[in-house]
C-alpha cells in the first residue's frame, strides 16, 4: 500500500504502548483509525487526545479473545467509513515469571487467548472485506520471542511463535491466489510499554490466585523486566510504530525492530540445523 492518507486503519491494543503509537503514526499519514481496546477509561482517553489533534478517530471497547467483540469492531468500522485497509492485531499480554509446571491453566487461557486467539480473531472478522477490494495490509504483532525463547515465558513464547506461523501461512494463501493484500510480521525486542502490568486487564472469568511463594517469584521476575526495560536495547513505542509503517508502505513482511536480535536468531537456527539441544552453550 504506497498510498495511506484518507484510508482507514484498525489498531487493537490502542490505548497504550506500541499499538497507541501505530494509531498517532497512521492518524498523521492521513489515516482515519479505530482503536480498540479491553482497557475502557484508557481508550476513551487516548481516543479523545488523539481526536483533538484532528483526526477522525472510532474508539471501539473489544476483548479480542472473543470472536463476537472482534466481528462488532469489524462492524463498526464499516458501519462508520464503509472501508478498512490496514488491521494491526496488536493487542498482547505478557509472561507472568513463572515455570511451566507452576503455571494455572487459567494462565494459559489468558495469554493464548489474547495473543494467539485475538490474532486468529482479526484475521477471520478483517480479512474477508480485504480480499474482496483486494487492497489492504494485516499486521500481525508476534515478538522476536517468536524466533527464539528465554524460560519462564511459556505461553507467552508459544502465542508468538504460533502468530509468526500463522502470519507466514496467511503470506503464501494469499499469494498463492495472487491477491494484493500484504501481510506483516511484527517482532520486536525490548520496548518501553507497559504490557508487564497486563494483568490489570485479565477478566474476571479468567482470575486466579497464586501462592505466596509464586507472588514473590513473580515479583521478582517483573523487577528484572523493569530493569532492562530502562536499558540501552530498549525502543520506543514510537520508533516501531514508523518501522512498521515503513513495511506497509513497501510490502515487506518481517518488521524485525532490533538488529541485535539478529545474532541470536541465527544461533537459534544454527543449533536446529546443527541438531544441537535449544539450550544456549554456557
Amino acid at each position: 500500500m504506497r498510498e495511506l492518507s484518507g484510508k482507514v486503519a484498525v489498531v487493537t491494543g490502542a490505548a497504550s504502548g506500541i499499538g497507541l503509537a501505530l494509531a498517532q503514526r497512521f492518524a498523521a499519514d492521513g489515516m482515519k483509525v479505530v482503536m480498540a481496546d479491553i482497557e475502557q477509561h484508557a481508550l476513551a482517553r487516548e481516543a479523545e487526545v488523539l481526536a483533538t489533534s484532528g483526526a477522525e478517530v472510532l474508539a471501539v471497547p473489544t476483548d479480542t479473545s472473543l470472536a463476537a467483540e472482534v466481528e462488532a469492531l469489524a462492524e463498526a468500522t464499516l458501519d462508520r467509513f464503509g472501508a478498512v485497509h490496514v488491521v494491526c492485531n496488536n493487542a498482547g499480554v505478557g509472561s507472568r515469571g513463572l515455570t511451566l509446571w507452576d503455571l494455572p491453566l487459567r494462565d494459559f487461557e489468558w495469554v493464548l487467548g489474547v495473543n494467539l486467539w485475538g490474532v486468529v480473531h482479526g484475521i477471520r472478522a478483517f480479512l474477508p472485506h480485504l480480499r474482496l477490494q483486494d487492497e489492504g495490509h494485516i499486521v500481525n504483532t508476534a515478538s522476536v520471542s517468536a524466533l527464539y525463547y528465554r524460560p519462564r515465558m511459556g505461553p507467552y513464547n508459544a502465542s508468538k511463535a504460533a502468530v509468526l506461523a500463522l502470519s507466514e501461512t496467511l503470506a503464501f494463501e494469499l499469494a498463492a491466489e495472487g491477491s494484493h493484500v500484504g501481510v506483516s510480521v511484527l517482532c520486536p525486542s525490548w520496548v518501553r510499554t507497559n504490557i508487564s502490568t497486563a494483568v490489570r486487564n485479565l477478566p474476571e472469568r479468567l482470575a486466579y490466585e497464586l501462592s505466596t511463594e509464586q507472588v514473590a517469584e513473580m515479583t521478582e521476575y517483573k523487577a528484572r523486566r523493569r530493569q532492562l526495560l530502562r536499558g540501552d536495547e530498549a525502543i520506543d513505542p514510537d520508533d516501531v510504530a514508523i518501522q512498521v509503517r515503513d513495511a506497509v508502505v513497501e510490502g515487506r513482511f518481517y518488521v524485525i525492530t532490533h538488529p541485535e536480535s539478529i545474532p541470536e536468531i541465527e544461533a537459534r537456527f544454527d543449533r536446529i540445523v546443527g541438531g544441537d539441544d535449544p539450550i544456549e552453550p554456557a
